[in-house]
């Protein structure tokens, strides 16, 4: 039996814990900014490369994380080498700056394709800076390989994928033939921890890099995000105002009488 090959399409994103008020939405150039919030691995996408390594844990396979971006953090996106993945490949190029959904799948799809033969394809169920949800089942089609989405468990065996899919009132079991396709959901667990010996060890691991030459691309097809509009969320600031009386009565009515100037009431 051929050894299994496994690949993880990892996204770098600003850290989706960081405080709301570091986040600065500029309505005109339509763009949401991180301000002192640092990138960090989707983590969908570290699900979804967890549930390759347990595969690699259990069954033996080669894991292959692939990020694409204008200006990736390498450091960032080296976590994957740190906690066990076996190459590491980068699409940078200024051409890869905010495009759609569709042209991602694109960039991606002919980067798998020039890498040759894969059994598995695993990536977040969605990114957390946009929450479009699209690129993987858009990268399975262009592939022309089936794709299960809201993955909460993957096993492999037998030349087949075996999903257990997140439902709204349960799971079921669905089995595909590979090579195919799982987006990852947050139910599979979250990504292991590297130990220091490792992440040094990643440091010096060596990466690849293509362009949008080495991909032969076809730049009509790379089609930037269109944003209608974008406004920054409602205000959440809260005033807190304590009513005085001498008795409840008293203070009962100063309320309602403060309610109705608000037209609460």
């Amino acid at each position: 039996m051929k050894d299994l090959k496994i690949i993880v399409c990892i996204k770098q994103v600003p850290d989706p814990e960081g405080p709301s008020s570091a986040f600065k939405v500029d309505s005109e150039a339509k763009k949401v900014i991180p301000e002192g919030i640092p990138p960090v691995i989707n983590p969908f996408d570290e699900n979804a490369l967890e549930a390759a390594l347990r595969i690699k844990d259990s069954a033996g396979c080669s894991v292959v994380a692939m990020s694409m971006g204008e200006k990736p953090a390498t450091p960032v996106l080296k976590k994957a080498l740190a906690v066990g993945a076996d190459e590491l490949f980068i699409l940078e190029d200024e051409h890869f700056k905010d495009l759609d959904g569709y042209s991602t799948a694109y960039v991606l799809a002919a980067a798998i394709q020039k890498i040759g033969e894969y059994d598995l394809i695993l990536t977040g169920r969605q990114a957390a800076d946009w929450n479009f949800g699209l690129v993987g089942p858009i990268l399975a089609e262009l592939l022309h390989i089936p794709s299960v989405s809201v993955a909460q468990s993957v096993n492999v065996g037998d030349g087949k994928v075996v999903v257990k899919k997140l439902r709204k009132n349960g799971y079921e079991i669905v089995q595909a033939s590979m090579p195919a396709l799982v987006t990852a959901s947050s139910e599979i667990g979250d990504l292991r921890l590297p130990s220091l010996q490792a992440i040094k060890d990643a440091r010096s691991k060596p990466l690849i890099v293509w362009k949008m030459a080495d991909l032969e691309l076809d730049p009509h097809r790379l089609e930037p995000r269109k944003i209608d509009r974008l406004s920054p969320p409602p205000s959440r600031k809260r005033d807190c105002i304590f009513i005085e009386g001498e008795s409840l009565q008293e203070k009962g009515e100063k309320l309602a009488l403060k309610l109705q100037q608000d037209k609460v009431i």
